[in-house]
């Protein structure tokens, strides 16, 4: 399947064909091209979820800004560290530090947490999940160690990106804070929700083109899951069968990128994970945040943070790893994207 050559209309045709239920020819063509540059390797990274506050208020998000339904938290220098300090015990050798937009962690603030990272532990990957910055802002994170930076846009149509948030935020911005991450030498990572409101065909396959044209090291994608204190609390989810149509073709599309299997995906399905992998994808990240903060990161409803999703239960998760046909790789697991 030659998608780096096909028009948009030829995409659309193509996630129409496999919406309901993806081929197994999909799939199968997926994960060939997924072993032929990672093996079966999955790569695990930990991650941190140290604020669930956030100055913006996308409407379908939990921890927005005019939520006052959310029990909000802050962890402070030492609680990340000690996170670290878990995962170093544990294994891990990435961290991913996520976090709403937070005015309280101002960058010296943030690039005094990499410094400290990186000089305990400088052979690992400190991975950035905090939203839109300044090119100022972000030169300093690279400066103190930073190494990647996920900003997932959501969605490439202006109209639709219009219809899930305020006015006070554009697509305009998110994707020029892509290109100067990679401008800075980020190993960058872009994304979309799938199932999200108002999201056509022709919607996804506006991502596809922009992840082509942007050439991202990473990309999360994942079913959109309503949260109950959101404004699309009433809104349909999306399904396991569209998300792994649209891993199977972002992996066929980027054969070198590093796809996550979601934790969103493996809360719309108790099997998600390993289906993830079965449409090209080998990444997962557990969580190593402090136990007591997990359920209050509800970007949506029912998010699994415990169990196999804990950092704590990796021997487990090894297991499901095998059990599946893969093998677990606790290393940096850089991509392969130039």
């Amino acid at each position: 399947m030659d998608i780096q050559s096909m028009t948009k209309k030829e995409i659309v045709g193509i996630i129409e064909d496999n919406k309901g239920n993806p081929s197994r020819e999909l799939l199968e063509a997926a994960a060939k091209t997924r072993d032929k540059y990672y093996g079966k390797r999955i790569f695990v990274r930990g991650l941190i979820e140290f604020t669930n506050y956030c100055k913006n208020n996308c409407y379908y998000c939990g921890i927005r800004a005019g939520n006052t339904a959310a029990r909000r938290y802050r962890l402070t220098k030492e609680q990340i560290l000690e996170c670290c300090d878990e995962g170093d015990r544990l294994g891990f050798n990435t961290y991913v530090l996520q976090g709403g937009e937070d005015g309280y962690f101002t960058d010296e603030i943030l690039c005094d947490i990499i410094g400290d990272i990186k000089h305990k532990y400088p052979d690992c990957a400190v991975t950035l999940s905090i939203g839109e910055k300044s090119k100022e802002s972000y030169k300093a994170y690279k400066d103190a160690g930073a190494d990647r930076y996920l900003l997932r846009h959501e969605t490439a149509n202006d109209a639709h990106y219009n219809k899930l948030h305020p006015d006070s935020m554009s697509l305009e911005n998110r994707k020029n804070c892509l290109y100067t991450l990679r401008e800075l030498g980020y190993q960058v990572g872009a994304g979309f929700m799938v199932g999200s409101p108002y999201q056509t065909s022709e919607t996804l396959a506006e991502d596809l083109l922009f992840i082509k044209e942007l050439q991202p090291h990473m990309v999360g994608i994942g079913p959109f899951i309503p949260q109950k204190d959101s404004p699309f609390a009433d809104k349909t989810g999306g399904t396991l069968e569209l998300t792994l149509t649209m891993l199977s073709l972002v992996r066929i599309m980027l054969p070198k990128v590093l796809l996550p299997s979601t934790t969103a995906l493996g809360t719309i399905d108790p099997m998600g994970r390993e289906k993830g992998f079965s449409a090209g994808a080998n990444v997962v990240m557990p969580n190593l945040s402090p136990a007591d903060t997990r359920k209050d990161y509800a970007l949506y409803d029912n998010k699994i943070c415990s169990g196999d999703e804990a950092a704590q239960s990796i021997m487990s998760l090894k297991e499901r790893i095998e059990r599946a046909g893969y093998t677990m790789d606790m290393g940096r697991g850089d991509s392969l994207m130039n």
